[in-house]
Protein backbone atom coordinates (compact mmCIF):
# COMPACT_ATOMS: atom_id res chain seq x y z
CA UNK A 1 0.00 0.00 0.00
CA UNK A 2 1.05 4.03 -0.60
CA UNK A 3 0.50 6.32 1.93
CA UNK A 4 1.10 10.34 2.02
CA UNK A 5 2.50 11.35 5.17
CA UNK A 6 2.54 14.89 6.98
CA UNK A 7 4.82 16.08 9.04
CA UNK A 8 6.55 18.74 10.49
CA UNK A 9 8.90 20.99 9.20
CA UNK A 10 11.75 23.39 10.28
CA UNK A 11 9.09 26.06 11.41
CA UNK A 12 7.56 23.79 13.98
CA UNK A 13 11.50 22.54 14.72
CA UNK A 14 11.01 19.38 12.58
CA UNK A 15 12.74 17.26 10.36
CA UNK A 16 9.84 17.05 7.45
CA UNK A 17 10.54 19.01 4.37
CA UNK A 18 6.59 18.46 3.15
CA UNK A 19 4.25 15.75 2.22
CA UNK A 20 6.10 12.60 2.32
CA UNK A 21 5.41 8.84 0.54
CA UNK A 22 5.59 5.80 2.51
CA UNK A 23 5.58 1.93 0.68
CA UNK A 24 4.29 -0.63 2.93
CA UNK A 25 4.60 -3.97 1.05
CA UNK A 26 3.67 -3.82 -2.79
CA UNK A 27 2.12 -0.13 -3.74
CA UNK A 28 -0.73 -2.00 -5.06
CA UNK A 29 -1.41 -4.68 -2.56
CA UNK A 30 -4.67 -4.40 -0.14
CA UNK A 31 -2.20 -5.44 2.72
CA UNK A 32 0.22 -3.17 4.58
CA UNK A 33 2.33 -6.04 6.30
CA UNK A 34 5.28 -6.00 3.65
CA UNK A 35 8.66 -4.22 3.90
CA UNK A 36 8.31 -0.32 4.70
CA UNK A 37 10.05 1.95 2.39
CA UNK A 38 10.08 6.13 2.90
CA UNK A 39 9.93 7.38 -0.59
CA UNK A 40 10.52 11.12 -0.24
CA UNK A 41 8.81 14.15 -0.62
CA UNK A 42 5.56 14.31 -2.82
CA UNK A 43 5.02 17.75 -2.25
CA UNK A 44 7.67 20.42 -0.31
CA UNK A 45 4.74 22.26 2.02
CA UNK A 46 5.45 23.69 5.31
CA UNK A 47 4.03 21.42 8.22
CA UNK A 48 1.66 19.89 6.78
CA UNK A 49 0.52 18.33 10.00
CA UNK A 50 -2.38 17.00 8.96
CA UNK A 51 -3.61 16.19 5.24
CA UNK A 52 -7.00 14.94 3.34
CA UNK A 53 -7.48 13.53 0.20
CA UNK A 54 -10.30 14.72 -2.31
CA UNK A 55 -13.12 12.23 -2.50
CA UNK A 56 -13.54 11.89 -6.60
CA UNK A 57 -9.96 13.91 -7.74
CA UNK A 58 -5.92 13.60 -7.29
CA UNK A 59 -6.44 16.74 -4.78
CA UNK A 60 -4.71 16.82 -1.23
CA UNK A 61 -5.19 19.45 1.09
CA UNK A 62 -2.92 20.45 3.80
CA UNK A 63 -2.70 21.96 7.29
CA UNK A 64 -0.22 24.27 6.93
CA UNK A 65 -0.48 23.99 10.95
CA UNK A 66 2.30 26.95 12.42
CA UNK A 67 1.46 29.23 9.19
CA UNK A 68 -2.00 29.42 9.99
CA UNK A 69 -2.95 28.32 6.34
CA UNK A 70 -4.78 25.48 4.25
CA UNK A 71 -3.52 24.46 0.70
CA UNK A 72 -4.46 22.52 -1.72
CA UNK A 73 -2.28 20.08 -4.22
CA UNK A 74 -3.18 18.44 -7.12
CA UNK A 75 -1.43 15.56 -8.55
CA UNK A 76 1.08 15.82 -11.00
CA UNK A 77 2.96 12.27 -11.40
CA UNK A 78 2.40 8.82 -9.72
CA UNK A 79 4.01 9.95 -6.75
CA UNK A 80 4.44 13.41 -7.16
CA UNK A 81 1.72 17.02 -6.31
CA UNK A 82 2.14 20.94 -6.99
CA UNK A 83 0.42 23.70 -5.28
CA UNK A 84 -3.77 24.17 -6.41
CA UNK A 85 -4.45 27.52 -5.92
CA UNK A 86 -2.28 29.54 -3.55
CA UNK A 87 -2.46 28.81 0.40
CA UNK A 88 -6.08 30.76 2.44
CA UNK A 89 -5.70 31.54 5.80
CA UNK A 90 -7.33 29.56 8.46
CA UNK A 91 -6.14 30.45 11.85
CA UNK A 92 -3.56 30.33 14.54
CA UNK A 93 -2.23 26.34 14.71
CA UNK A 94 -4.46 25.14 12.00
CA UNK A 95 -4.21 21.60 13.26
CA UNK A 96 -6.63 19.24 11.09
CA UNK A 97 -8.77 19.70 7.75
CA UNK A 98 -11.65 17.28 6.40
CA UNK A 99 -13.57 16.94 3.00
CA UNK A 100 -17.30 16.53 2.42
CA UNK A 101 -18.26 13.59 1.23
CA UNK A 102 -19.43 15.30 -2.11
CA UNK A 103 -16.22 17.50 -2.08
CA UNK A 104 -18.46 20.82 -2.17
CA UNK A 105 -16.70 21.83 1.22
CA UNK A 106 -13.37 21.84 3.01
CA UNK A 107 -13.55 22.12 7.03
CA UNK A 108 -10.50 23.14 9.26
CA UNK A 109 -10.27 23.58 12.67
CA UNK A 110 -7.05 25.27 14.97
CA UNK A 111 -6.27 24.70 17.96
CA UNK A 112 -4.13 28.03 18.53
CA UNK A 113 -7.27 30.06 18.16
CA UNK A 114 -10.38 27.33 18.40
CA UNK A 115 -11.68 29.08 15.18
CA UNK A 116 -13.65 26.44 12.86
CA UNK A 117 -14.01 27.60 9.36
CA UNK A 118 -15.36 26.37 6.17
CA UNK A 119 -14.37 26.74 2.70
CA UNK A 120 -16.02 26.19 -1.13
CA UNK A 121 -14.00 24.02 -2.57
CA UNK A 122 -14.68 24.15 -6.64
CA UNK A 123 -15.35 21.48 -9.16
CA UNK A 124 -11.37 21.30 -9.83
CA UNK A 125 -10.77 20.96 -6.53
CA UNK A 126 -9.33 24.78 -5.67
CA UNK A 127 -10.05 25.99 -2.35
CA UNK A 128 -12.17 28.92 -1.81
CA UNK A 129 -12.58 31.67 0.66
CA UNK A 130 -12.84 31.03 3.82
CA UNK A 131 -16.04 31.54 5.74
CA UNK A 132 -15.99 31.35 9.93
CA UNK A 133 -17.59 29.62 12.12
CA UNK A 134 -19.34 30.40 15.13
CA UNK A 135 -16.90 30.68 17.81
CA UNK A 136 -17.30 28.77 21.30
CA UNK A 137 -17.94 29.39 24.48
CA UNK A 138 -16.59 27.91 27.48
CA UNK A 139 -19.92 26.09 28.91
CA UNK A 140 -18.61 26.26 32.33
CA UNK A 141 -18.43 29.98 32.70
CA UNK A 142 -21.52 30.92 31.27
CA UNK A 143 -23.56 32.48 33.86
CA UNK A 144 -27.01 32.77 31.66
CA UNK A 145 -29.94 30.29 32.80
CA UNK A 146 -30.03 28.29 29.44
CA UNK A 147 -26.39 27.42 29.80
CA UNK A 148 -26.77 26.50 33.83
CA UNK A 149 -29.42 24.28 32.71
CA UNK A 150 -27.55 22.34 29.62
CA UNK A 151 -24.96 22.15 32.68
CA UNK A 152 -26.73 20.25 35.02
CA UNK A 153 -28.23 18.12 32.56
CA UNK A 154 -24.69 17.03 31.86
CA UNK A 155 -23.77 16.99 35.23
CA UNK A 156 -26.87 14.16 35.63
CA UNK A 157 -25.55 12.38 32.78
CA UNK A 158 -21.68 12.14 33.65
CA UNK A 159 -23.15 11.14 37.33
CA UNK A 160 -25.03 7.94 36.15
CA UNK A 161 -21.97 7.33 34.00
CA UNK A 162 -19.21 7.37 36.58
CA UNK A 163 -18.89 3.59 36.97
CA UNK A 164 -18.86 3.31 32.96
CA UNK A 165 -16.03 5.69 32.50
CA UNK A 166 -13.71 4.26 35.15
CA UNK A 167 -14.11 6.72 37.79
CA UNK A 168 -14.96 5.49 41.34
CA UNK A 169 -17.35 8.19 41.61
CA UNK A 170 -18.80 11.60 40.19
CA UNK A 171 -16.32 13.54 42.53
CA UNK A 172 -13.46 11.43 40.87
CA UNK A 173 -14.65 13.22 37.28
CA UNK A 174 -12.50 15.78 35.58
CA UNK A 175 -15.05 18.19 36.00
CA UNK A 176 -14.19 18.31 39.74
CA UNK A 177 -10.50 18.64 39.57
CA UNK A 178 -8.46 21.36 40.53
CA UNK A 179 -10.07 24.09 38.44
CA UNK A 180 -13.38 23.58 39.76
CA UNK A 181 -12.35 24.67 42.87
CA UNK A 182 -13.79 27.15 45.48
CA UNK A 183 -11.77 30.37 44.99
CA UNK A 184 -10.09 29.97 48.58
CA UNK A 185 -7.43 26.84 49.32
CA UNK A 186 -7.72 25.71 52.99
CA UNK A 187 -4.05 24.17 54.29
CA UNK A 188 -2.93 22.87 57.81
CA UNK A 189 -0.28 24.98 59.60
CA UNK A 190 2.41 23.24 61.22
CA UNK A 191 0.63 24.16 64.76
CA UNK A 192 -2.21 21.73 63.36
CA UNK A 193 -4.61 25.02 62.75
CA UNK A 194 -6.56 25.65 59.51
CA UNK A 195 -5.45 28.14 57.35
CA UNK A 196 -7.34 29.53 54.71
CA UNK A 197 -6.24 31.69 51.98
CA UNK A 198 -7.20 32.83 48.36
CA UNK A 199 -6.46 30.20 46.50
CA UNK A 200 -3.82 29.95 43.22
CA UNK A 201 -5.81 31.25 40.06
CA UNK A 202 -6.67 28.57 37.49
CA UNK A 203 -5.18 28.81 34.07
CA UNK A 204 -7.42 30.89 31.47
CA UNK A 205 -9.16 28.14 29.70
CA UNK A 206 -8.99 28.42 25.83
CA UNK A 207 -11.41 27.48 23.05
CA UNK A 208 -9.01 24.82 20.59
CA UNK A 209 -10.82 23.40 18.17
CA UNK A 210 -8.89 20.14 17.02
CA UNK A 211 -11.03 18.41 14.27
CA UNK A 212 -13.88 17.63 12.13
CA UNK A 213 -15.32 14.63 11.08
CA UNK A 214 -18.71 14.80 8.56
CA UNK A 215 -21.38 12.36 9.70
CA UNK A 216 -23.97 10.37 7.73
CA UNK A 217 -27.17 12.95 6.97
CA UNK A 218 -25.42 16.21 6.21
CA UNK A 219 -23.86 16.35 10.04
CA UNK A 220 -20.72 17.81 10.58
CA UNK A 221 -19.22 17.55 14.22
CA UNK A 222 -15.96 19.16 15.85
CA UNK A 223 -13.89 19.05 18.76
CA UNK A 224 -12.46 21.81 21.16
CA UNK A 225 -9.80 19.97 23.62
CA UNK A 226 -10.18 23.90 25.46
CA UNK A 227 -13.62 23.98 26.31
CA UNK A 228 -14.60 20.25 26.47
CA UNK A 229 -17.50 19.99 23.82
CA UNK A 230 -18.36 18.56 21.12
CA UNK A 231 -20.14 21.00 18.41
CA UNK A 232 -22.67 19.85 16.03
CA UNK A 233 -22.87 21.93 12.79
CA UNK A 234 -25.49 21.61 9.82
CA UNK A 235 -23.91 23.07 6.50
CA UNK A 236 -25.43 25.80 4.11
CA UNK A 237 -24.65 28.08 1.47
CA UNK A 238 -23.42 30.74 3.95
CA UNK A 239 -21.07 28.19 5.76
CA UNK A 240 -21.45 26.14 9.14
CA UNK A 241 -24.88 26.67 11.19
CA UNK A 242 -24.34 25.31 15.15
CA UNK A 243 -27.03 22.84 16.31
CA UNK A 244 -26.08 21.20 19.14
CA UNK A 245 -23.36 20.97 21.93
CA UNK A 246 -22.30 18.44 23.74
CA UNK A 247 -20.36 19.07 27.28
CA UNK A 248 -17.73 16.43 28.40
CA UNK A 249 -16.26 16.50 31.94
CA UNK A 250 -14.13 19.75 32.79
CA UNK A 251 -10.49 19.35 31.84
CA UNK A 252 -11.00 15.76 29.29
CA UNK A 253 -9.96 17.39 26.16
CA UNK A 254 -11.90 16.17 23.49
CA UNK A 255 -9.51 15.55 21.13
CA UNK A 256 -10.66 13.52 18.13
CA UNK A 257 -13.86 11.04 16.73
CA UNK A 258 -14.75 8.22 14.88
CA UNK A 259 -17.89 6.76 13.92
CA UNK A 260 -19.07 3.28 13.94
CA UNK A 261 -21.26 1.95 11.80
CA UNK A 262 -23.70 0.91 14.96
CA UNK A 263 -24.81 5.06 14.68
CA UNK A 264 -22.33 5.95 17.54
CA UNK A 265 -19.96 8.32 17.68
CA UNK A 266 -16.63 8.06 19.65
CA UNK A 267 -14.68 10.77 21.13
CA UNK A 268 -10.95 10.20 23.08
CA UNK A 269 -9.92 12.43 25.38
CA UNK A 270 -6.95 13.39 25.26
CA UNK A 271 -6.17 14.36 29.10
CA UNK A 272 -8.26 12.37 30.96
CA UNK A 273 -7.46 9.38 28.52
CA UNK A 274 -11.15 8.12 27.92
CA UNK A 275 -13.68 7.38 25.03
CA UNK A 276 -17.19 8.71 25.10
CA UNK A 277 -20.02 6.79 23.84
CA UNK A 278 -22.24 9.76 21.79
CA UNK A 279 -26.10 8.41 20.20
CA UNK A 280 -28.41 10.71 18.51
CA UNK A 281 -32.40 10.54 19.60
CA UNK A 282 -34.15 9.08 15.69
CA UNK A 283 -36.60 11.31 16.07
CA UNK A 284 -34.28 15.11 16.57
CA UNK A 285 -33.85 17.11 13.42
CA UNK A 286 -30.05 16.85 12.08
CA UNK A 287 -27.31 17.71 14.11
CA UNK A 288 -29.60 17.88 17.17
CA UNK A 289 -30.48 15.21 19.88
CA UNK A 290 -27.01 14.07 20.77
CA UNK A 291 -26.18 12.49 24.31
CA UNK A 292 -23.48 10.96 26.01
CA UNK A 293 -24.56 7.28 26.11
CA UNK A 294 -21.36 5.13 27.12
CA UNK A 295 -18.02 5.08 27.49
CA UNK A 296 -14.58 3.73 29.47
CA UNK A 297 -11.36 5.18 30.75
CA UNK A 298 -8.21 3.43 28.80
CA UNK A 299 -7.35 1.40 31.45
CA UNK A 300 -4.76 0.87 33.77
CA UNK A 301 -1.09 1.64 32.81
CA UNK A 302 -2.39 4.86 31.55
CA UNK A 303 -1.32 8.05 33.84
CA UNK A 304 -3.36 11.37 33.03
CA UNK A 305 -1.15 14.38 33.18
CA UNK A 306 1.96 12.63 31.86
CA UNK A 307 0.13 10.49 29.00
CA UNK A 308 -1.98 12.40 26.57
CA UNK A 309 -4.16 10.31 24.24
CA UNK A 310 -3.90 11.23 20.00
CA UNK A 311 -5.70 9.61 17.57
CA UNK A 312 -8.88 6.70 17.52
CA UNK A 313 -9.37 4.38 14.98
CA UNK A 314 -11.55 1.00 14.05
CA UNK A 315 -10.63 -2.51 13.36
CA UNK A 316 -11.70 -3.71 9.88
CA UNK A 317 -14.47 -5.29 11.22
CA UNK A 318 -15.39 -2.44 13.95
CA UNK A 319 -15.29 -4.95 16.78
CA UNK A 320 -12.52 -2.71 18.48
CA UNK A 321 -11.05 0.23 18.85
CA UNK A 322 -7.60 1.38 19.02
CA UNK A 323 -6.11 4.62 20.61
CA UNK A 324 -2.71 6.10 20.62
CA UNK A 325 -1.53 7.12 23.73
CA UNK A 326 1.51 9.48 23.78
CA UNK A 327 4.13 9.40 26.92
CA UNK A 328 3.58 5.98 27.90
CA UNK A 329 3.94 5.65 24.23
CA UNK A 330 1.32 2.86 24.16
CA UNK A 331 -1.48 1.68 22.18
CA UNK A 332 -4.78 0.87 23.95
CA UNK A 333 -7.46 -1.80 23.02
CA UNK A 334 -10.76 -1.15 23.45
CA UNK A 335 -13.58 -3.46 23.17
CA UNK A 336 -17.14 -2.54 21.33
CA UNK A 337 -20.07 -4.50 23.23
CA UNK A 338 -23.80 -3.89 23.31
CA UNK A 339 -24.07 -3.32 19.45
CA UNK A 340 -21.95 0.17 19.76
CA UNK A 341 -23.26 1.59 23.14
CA UNK A 342 -20.86 0.13 25.08
CA UNK A 343 -17.17 -0.19 25.39
CA UNK A 344 -14.74 -2.10 27.26
CA UNK A 345 -10.61 -1.70 27.43
CA UNK A 346 -8.42 -4.42 26.71
CA UNK A 347 -5.60 -4.16 26.97
CA UNK A 348 -2.60 -2.06 26.33
CA UNK A 349 0.69 -3.29 24.08
CA UNK A 350 4.06 -0.91 23.30
CA UNK A 351 3.26 1.45 20.07
CA UNK A 352 7.40 0.88 19.30
CA UNK A 353 7.85 4.57 18.93
CA UNK A 354 8.35 7.58 21.02
CA UNK A 355 4.93 9.43 20.74
CA UNK A 356 2.78 7.89 18.91
CA UNK A 357 1.04 11.27 16.65
CA UNK A 358 -0.85 8.82 14.58
CA UNK A 359 -1.69 5.63 13.59
CA UNK A 360 -3.85 3.64 10.96
CA UNK A 361 -5.29 0.09 11.33
CA UNK A 362 -5.05 -1.57 7.32
CA UNK A 363 -6.67 -5.25 8.08
CA UNK A 364 -4.13 -6.93 10.50
CA UNK A 365 -1.61 -4.64 10.49
CA UNK A 366 -1.43 -0.98 12.60
CA UNK A 367 0.79 1.32 11.40
CA UNK A 368 2.44 4.10 13.59
CA UNK A 369 3.70 7.30 12.99
CA UNK A 370 6.35 8.00 16.29
CA UNK A 371 6.43 12.32 15.40
CA UNK A 372 9.77 12.22 18.33
CA UNK A 373 11.48 8.97 16.75
CA UNK A 374 11.34 10.12 13.16
CA UNK A 375 10.40 6.78 12.17
CA UNK A 376 7.02 4.27 11.45
CA UNK A 377 6.14 0.68 12.46
CA UNK A 378 4.04 -1.89 11.37
CA UNK A 379 2.75 -3.73 14.26
CA UNK A 380 0.53 -6.91 14.25
CA UNK A 381 -3.59 -7.35 14.49
CA UNK A 382 -4.88 -9.72 15.87
CA UNK A 383 -8.68 -9.54 14.08
CA UNK A 384 -10.52 -11.81 16.39
CA UNK A 385 -9.06 -10.83 20.03
CA UNK A 386 -7.38 -6.67 19.22
CA UNK A 387 -4.48 -7.91 20.57
CA UNK A 388 -1.88 -5.87 19.23
CA UNK A 389 1.90 -7.49 18.77
CA UNK A 390 5.22 -6.71 18.35
CA UNK A 391 6.70 -4.17 15.97
CA UNK A 392 6.75 -6.36 12.43
CA UNK A 393 9.13 -3.48 10.44
CA UNK A 394 10.29 -0.46 10.96
CA UNK A 395 11.67 2.51 8.85
CA UNK A 396 13.03 6.01 9.42
CA UNK A 397 10.97 9.04 8.83
CA UNK A 398 10.98 13.28 8.93
CA UNK A 399 8.66 13.75 12.41
CA UNK A 400 5.82 12.00 10.88
CA UNK A 401 2.28 13.33 12.44
CA UNK A 402 -0.12 11.72 10.11
CA UNK A 403 -0.83 8.87 7.55
CA UNK A 404 -3.00 8.81 4.74
CA UNK A 405 -3.93 5.54 2.90
CA UNK A 406 -3.74 6.58 -1.02
CA UNK A 407 -6.42 5.20 -3.44
CA UNK A 408 -5.03 4.85 -7.13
Amino acid sequence: MRFWVGGYTADAEGTATGIGVLHAGAVDSPLAGGDLAFRGVAASAPSPSWIAAHPTLDVLYAAQEFAGTVRAFVRTGEETYAPHGAAVDAGDAVCHVAVAPDGSSLVATCWGDGRVVQYPVSADGRIGGPRIAAAADDPTTDNSEDADSATQNQLAELSALAGMTGFAALGDLPLFGAEAQSDVTRAVGADGKDETGPATPAPARVSRAHQTRFLPGGVVVTTDLGFDLVRFWTSGPTGLRLTQEVTLPRGSGPRHTVWHPSGHLYVVTELSLEVFVLARDAAARAGEGWRIVGGTSLGAGTAPGSDFAAEIALTRDAAYVVIGIRGSNTLATVRVRDGGRALAAVALAESGVDWPRHHVVERDTVLVAGQLSNEIVSLTLDERTGAIGRVRRRVEAPSPTRLLAAHG
